[in-house]
């Protein structure tokens, strides 16, 4: 049977939103939620944090997660990557006589991953033939039709599409910024940097929010809110 991991990364280092992965966000650590879900998925043979600190360390256990060793230096730097990290810890694993053939990455930062979308994707992941599963959202305003900004005035940044109307042109989605599932050999081969064979997964807009300042910790909070009293 095939093994999984769950890996949530959760540095310690945060400029923008200090302690950004343990801040309270209604009511608890934000990386609770990303802990809990995973598990409550029942579908891992291991939930690990990533991480360079053991104040997250302490936290992640208290939730439930393991964190059986702490991040190199070269992974706790400013310009590691997230594939870095993930390989850092399957390697970690192998040298501990673990191999796994499926994993997730739960970005700590996603309160509003659920145990059935994680589920889903790892569905996706080990019945179709792709590299990896990814939730996407969709634009709320046409790229095509954006600015640029040069020597202080605006100019469109794709001119042809003046005239176009939004609703003839391609819609085009973004990273939902929560999570990826992988076939872990397959993200070896590609070394981490997949951009062909990506399976969608459609986010409702309002189950989505980037979080890299306080005004977006706010909108987030004011969303999950109202996620859960629609549920």
């Amino acid at each position: 049977m095939s093994k999984r991991i769950a890996i949530i990364p959760a540095r310690g280092g945060s400029k923008r939103i200090p302690k950004k992965n343990i801040k309270e966000f209604c009511g608890k650590p934000i990386i609770a939620y990303a802990i809990e879900e995973a598990l409550k998925s029942g579908i891992f043979d291991e939930v690990m944090v990533s991480t360079d600190s053991d104040e997250i360390a302490d936290i992640a256990k208290r939730y439930g997660a393991n964190v059986p060793f702490l991040r190199s230096e070269e992974t706790a730097g400013d310009f590691a990557t997230t594939a870095d990290v993930i390989f850092e810890v399957l390697d970690k694993y192998e040298e501990l006589g673990t191999h796994f053939e499926y994993g997730i990455c739960v970005y700590p930062t996603a309160p509003f991953v659920t145990a059935e979308k994680i589920k889903q994707a790892m569905d996706v992941v080990e019945s179709e033939d792709c590299n990896i599963v990814l939730p996407v959202v969709v634009f709320s305003y046409p790229p095509q039709r954006g600015y640029v900004l040069k020597d202080e005035r605006l100019g469109m940044k794709y001119p042809e599409n003046f005239k176009a109307r939004s609703q003839d042109l391609e819609r085009m989605y973004h990273d939902a910024g929560q999570f990826f599932a992988i076939n872990v050999e397959r993200y070896r081969q590609h070394s981490g940097i997949i951009i062909d064979g990506i399976a969608p997964m459609i986010m409702d807009e309002r189950e989505v929010q980037d979080i890299d300042n306080e005004t977006d910790w706010e909108i987030a909070e004011i969303k999950y809110k109202l996620m859960l009293k629609k549920d």
